[in-house]
């Protein structure tokens, strides 16, 4: 088996189906081995490239694969799917992953560590939690609304207030529903004691991690989006420029150019959600306090965006700057110096 050998997996959760490739455009050979057959087969292989593509467990298989002795190319899902001819099989998928592999314009997808994994994980227990948390108090204030009991605009406001209802005897809540609203509200400090431990672990690891500490020098920049940045990216030399990076997270413009006309629409949003939120939340953090504080070059810059643009935009477009200056940041590793205001 020549180094040029491509081995296509397609990841299943019991039947992986295999194919290997010594020339483009050929599958030389197949397999369809169970999962406990999955690594000792690939451990009787001459080192090779192993594709796949970065679903659910890539990662692990990639860590186990690479101890093997073969190099391991994850691709995005989103780009293989346009190599997969006819019906969707695995077949097609292993063929599909083989021919997307030849393609240089698709950027792989880095593995990712155990540590890193550790950061994801918190962070998407943590906002399912949230979720969840959002969902209840606004069942409950939407119940309570039907009868006729009105909870100010507030999260922190739900809780204290139902608990008042369901105190007071001579409120409209009738007494069928007194247990379980009480319920509900312990059932939402369960929830928040969930986060609350999450952030505990989070800030725990973060001790740990110069990059995360250089990271929450930028204004706006706090522990969710720092540890999030350093769990979801891993290695930020990956990018070449700040600009690079803010396209991967979505924050650049889409591009619609032909010939001489070239037009520029609204942000792409491509690349993780999260993160992009985490920054604009960030970026709004700046604009709000850009107001209150003694303004530096960013956040002159920023309040002076503020007052040309609708809030929404300018968020964006500070979030697209603080992308900018954490690649800076994190590939230089120093923190962020704030410069003073522009005479």
């Amino acid at each position: 088996m020549s180094n040029d050998t491509r081995i296509a997996v397609d990841v299943a959760k019991a039947v992986f189906e295999i194919a290997i490739s010594d020339r483009e455009g050929r599958v030389s050979r197949r397999e369809r081995p169970k999962r406990h057959q999955f690594l000792p087969f690939l451990a009787q292989q001459p080192p090779a490239t192993v594709v796949m593509e970065a679903c659910g467990s890539a990662h692990y298989w990639a860590r186990e694969i690479q101890k093997l002795g073969h190099q391991v190319v994850l691709l995005p899902p989103h780009h293989v799917r346009p190599y997969i001819r006819r019906n969707k099989t695995d077949r097609t998928d292993a063929k599909g992953i083989l021919e997307a592999s030849r393609n240089d314009d698709i950027r792989p997808v880095p593995v990712k560590t155990v540590n890193q994994q550790v950061l994801t994980s918190l962070h998407r227990l943590r906002a399912g939690w949230m979720l969840e948390r959002t969902a209840r108090l606004n069942t409950l204030r939407g119940l309570l609304r039907e009868l006729g009991v009105f909870i100010p605009v507030g999260s922190r406001e739900v809780v204290p207030a139902v608990w008042a209802v369901i105190e007071d005897a001579d409120s409209n809540l009738p007494d069928a529903l007194r247990t379980i609203f009480a319920e509900a509200c312990r059932e939402i400090r369960e929830i928040e004691a969930r986060v609350r431990l999450a952030e505990q672990q989070l800030a725990s690891i973060a001790e740990q991690l110069p990059a995360v500490e250089h990271l929450q020098t930028i204004p706006g920049v706090g522990l969710l989006t720092s540890t999030a940045l350093v769990g979801f990216i891993g290695d930020i030399q990956r990018f070449p420029s700040g600009r690079h990076f803010a396209s991967y997270l979505g924050l650049t413009p889409r591009e619609y150019s032909s010939g001489l006309k070239r037009n520029l629409g609204r942000i792409s949003k491509r690349g993780d959600g999260y993160l992009r939120t985490l920054l604009i939340h960030g970026a709004r953090s700046v604009l709000v306090h850009a107001r209150k504080q003694q303004p530096d070059r960013l956040r002159e810059w920023a309040n002076q965006l503020a007052k040309t643009h609708v809030h929404n935009k300018a968020a964006v477009a500070v979030a697209n700057k603080l992308a900018r200056i954490v690649w800076a940041v994190w590939k230089h590793e120093r923190p962020f110096a704030l410069m003073a205001r522009a005479a």
